[in-house]
């Protein structure tokens, strides 16, 4: 059974079924009906043309479930105009439905959820699982999603910063469950970027490639953090990062600097790095001062503490966290990270103590803890 090419035509068949007059909600249901019915039936039945396949049993599924609604007399005349078999229009809709999927009335979580089913084709069994919620609550995300974009039309024009958001949100939802969110960001992303020719598209891409290059060596075998600094780069995906950082230099070419280009740089000198100690950090603060004019982030201004303390000493990242909000989430973190580097260890194992109490996840805890614990058994010899 070929998943891949099933996850491939969903956006497609379902931009027909639309285009014939189907509501979101109802062709998109019909759809997925249309691949459980694919599953069963291709292994032992392949057709010839999998997308007029999809289209044809999709649209027979959308007409039985219009017959039995009390709108009935109103919907049975489409059954009049069901066009004759055949192949099928080659017109693509997948631009059309990332915009649907992540229009602004939806929340980022519903969009997400919309995303992945519309265009990713993923069941509500494999986004539940992969977002880590029951698959009742994922229902229920999926169906009020698509009862509130039931009356966009599917070419009114959409926003891609909102598009490029909604795919990091799926990228850094993590790798649980049966479907490996990252690779299926990546995968979606190429698919737009197929779709439409713009550098932010690119940019994204390269972020996406760069920081999945580095997966394998983020988590130890215990299951704890591995530092950036400490990670085995010889694991790292060399291959991953040789695309990456092509498809950056093409779209920085293109002189429209945005966002996730500028993070894709910051990540190129990160990878481009044999040692930690090499890194080139003169650069990545630059790019940071780049990024910071291009959103204006209180975590960007605190990623680039970070890098300023790196390039120009502890002291120096310090003054520029002392003119940062200490609410900011990780703040107290950079704190004790830049004060071990300035040497005042009690101050650092305080700080790191603080930050695991205010840490976002059970690892990044357990990490801040590890971290005030080697410095006070230091303190104590």
């Amino acid at each position: 059974m070929n998943e891949a090419l099933l996850r491939s035509l969903t956006p497609s068949v379902l931009g027909i079924l639309v285009r014939r007059g189907a509501d979101f909600a109802a062709a998109e249901d019909a759809v997925q009906d249309a691949l459980v019915e694919a599953v069963r039936v291709w292994p032992e039945e392949p057709p010839r043309d999998p997308k007029g396949w999809l289209v044809t049993v999709a649209w027979r599924r959308f007409l039985d479930a219009t017959r039995a609604e009390a709108a009935r007399r109103r919907r049975e005349d489409l059954v009049d105009e069901e066009p004759a078999p055949g192949p099928v229009p080659a017109a693509d809709d997948t631009l059309q439905l990332y915009f649907l999927c992540a229009h602004p009335s939806l929340t980022p979580s519903s969009a997400v959820a919309l995303t992945l089913r519309a265009v990713g084709g993923l069941t509500t069994r494999q986004i539940a699982r992969a977002c880590l919620v029951p698959e009742a609550t994922m229902a229920q995300r999926i169906s009020r999603a698509k009862r509130t974009v039931s009356g966009v039309p599917l070419d009114q024009p959409g926003d891609v910063a909102t598009v490029l958001r909604v795919l990091y949100l799926v990228f850094n939802e993590g790798y649980s469950g049966d479907v490996d969110l990252a690779a299926e960001a990546i995968r979606l992303t190429r698919q737009l970027a197929a779709a439409i020719d713009h550098p932010e598209v690119a940019g994204l891409l390269s972020l996406m490639l760069l920081h999945h290059a580095r997966r394998a060596t983020r988590i130890a075998p215990d299951g704890s953090l591995v530092p950036l600094a400490e990670q085995d780069r010889s694991r790292w995906d060399t291959g991953a990062i040789t695309e990456g950082i092509g498809i950056l230099q093409a779209a920085l070419a293109r002189d429209r600097l945005g966002e996730f280009q500028a993070q894709a740089a910051i990540a190129a000198l990160h990878a481009d790095a044999p040692r930690a100690e090499e890194t080139d950090w003169v650069q990545i603060v630059e790019w940071y001062d780049e990024l910071a004019g291009l959103t204006d982030s209180p975590v960007v201004r605190l990623n680039r503490a970070v890098a300023v303390g790196e390039a120009d000493g502890p002291r120096a990242g310090l003054a520029e966290l002392a003119a940062l909000s200490d609410t900011l989430p990780r703040h107290t973190a950079v704190a004790a990270y830049l004060h071990e580097r300035d040497g005042d260890l009690p101050t650092a194992a305080r700080l790191y103590a603080e930050a695991a109490h205010k840490a976002p996840t059970l690892a990044e805890r357990d990490h801040l803890t590890r971290q005030a614990a080697r410095l006070n058994a230091g303190l104590r010899r």
